[in-house]
């Protein structure tokens, strides 16, 4: 009885030491990603190439309506863009 409770110490201690080093190399991994996705965008957002901004408004647009069922519902805006990419507005 104290020994198994001991035993199950250990093995909890281990599994806790696991979990930590999992998670500390998850977390890392996150943050290079993100290091390198910003890097990306920032590369992006100062290319200034007239004609160029539909294609970054593109790109920056999920305009695949069944990806997320948990994202906020963005369909009129999603119209709205379209609407102007096909009609501008004449200055």
């Amino acid at each position: 009885p104290q020994y198994l409770d001991l035993e199950w110490r250990e093995k909890a201690k281990k599994e806790l030491e696991e979990w930590h080093l999992r998670q500390n190399e998850q977390m890392e991994k996150n943050k290079s990603n993100n290091r390198a996705s910003e890097e990306a965008f920032l590369k992006e957002s100062d290319e200034d190439t007239p004609g160029s901004e539909w294609e970054r408004v593109a790109r920056l647009c999920d305009f695949n309506p069944k990806t997320n069922k948990q994202s906020k519902d963005v369909s009129r805006m999603r119209s709205v863009l379209i609407s102007l990419k096909q009609t501008p507005l004449v200055r």
